[in-house]
């Protein structure tokens, strides 16, 4: 075979394309051996935490206490109604609840012992008269029996027969009356025991109910004026001051914007390929582009759902990539990391690591 020269210049060219091709090599086998080493990075925004705070109750608005910037503590008085229409409701219902209450211990109580005693009275008197009219049922019949009673008594029998419209004889007309006088005093002696007894326990048990509304109803009043007085529901800054002194608000119509300051949540997304490097609980650095400091943070939430990458996260990755959306709690925070902001996330070598290790 004939010797094959190459050329000085094709020398060097073949020495520099191996030199690329083992330089390659090597480059893509480090990256796949020391992936699983590497830090993860992932990026996000600071979350936005927003309450509108509202009155529950319509009215006029009497004060405003903050101006948009304005720190604000929980439970700080933030804004009030007028209070005069609900104080006036209030005490209509605490006039409810005494009257009520009057009645239930009036049922319980029973009669007073004047009513007590009137009723005795309406029965002796009931007793009186049906003695009388037993005594006269006697006597006419004895008389009828007898024949003794006189054609002029007789006429007068039947004349208060007529009158009364009765078509019955005397000793008729005096049965039915000393029946009448019976009745009465049935009638009076059972109002006699009601009265000694007192009301029935239904009557009692009405009693309670009423007294039962009419505290319920108290309870809503006073709510209704608790709420009067708009409280701060957590450390924030005041973003916007929608009414002002005197304006009319409806329930529920919205008179602050609250920006809660603590806790600091960060909203990030990892990718499918990433997210056996990551678990909850895991410790983050979080880093903004205005400021060198260095946040620490904790991932708290990491969601069971795929979604597609958001137009707000920048990554490097395609936008069709599947990502997962996380929270971080972010534990130093401070007012240089406002919510909004763009941040970078950086999960430690050894943890994302250890996270691989735990999937498998």
């Amino acid at each position: 075979m004939k010797n094959i020269r190459l050329s000085g210049t094709t020398k060097r060219i073949l020495i520099i394309a191996a030199v690329i091709v083992i330089i390659g090599a090597g480059w893509l086998w480090m990256q796949r051996g020391s992936r699983d080493g590497d830090a993860l990075n992932l990026y996000g925004n600071v979350d936005i935490r927003e309450v509108q705070l509202a009155f529950r109750q319509s009215g006029r608005v009497a004060q405003m206490l903050f101006d948009e910037g304005d720190h604000v503590e929980p439970g700080a008085h933030m804004a009030t109604l007028d209070a005069q229409p609900f104080e006036e409701a209030l005490a209509a219902a605490d006039a409810a609840v005494a009257v009520a209450q009057a009645d239930l211990d009036k049922l319980r109580r029973g009669l007073r012992p004047q009513e007590i005693a009137q009723a005795q009275e309406a029965l002796n008197q009931a007793l009186a008269v049906a003695r009388d009219t037993e005594r006269n049922f006697d006597r006419q019949s004895q008389l009828l029996a007898s024949g003794a009673a006189s054609q002029k008594t007789v006429d007068a029998a039947r004349t208060a027969r007529d009158q009364a419209a009765a078509s019955q004889k005397t000793v008729d007309a005096a049965r039915t009356a000393r029946d009448q006088a019976a009745a009465s005093v049935k009638a009076a002696r059972a109002a006699h025991s009601q009265a000694t007894e007192g009301f029935r326990k239904e009557d009692i048990a009405a009693g309670q109910a009423r007294l039962a509304a009419a505290q319920a109803a108290r309870a809503q009043a006073a709510t209704a004026l608790a709420d009067t007085v708009l409280l701060a529901p957590g450390t924030g800054t005041i973003i916007a001051r929608v009414r002002e002194p005197g304006s009319m608000v409806v329930s529920q119509s919205p008179v602050y914007s609250l920006s809660l300051d603590a806790p600091v949540y960060v909203r990030a997304y990892v990718g499918e390929p990433d997210l056996g490097r990551i678990a909850p609980g895991m410790r983050v650095r979080v880093r903004s582009d205005s400021s060198d400091k260095t946040y620490q943070g904790q991932i708290g939430f990491i969601s069971p759902r795929a979604e597609f990458t958001p137009k707000t996260v920048e990554t490097t990755d395609l936008r069709t990539d599947l990502v997962y959306r996380l929270r971080i709690v972010v534990t130093n925070a401070d007012a240089a990391l406002r919510q909004g902001m763009p941040v970078t996330i950086e999960v430690e070598a050894g943890q994302a690591t250890g996270a691989r290790a735990k999937g498998r």
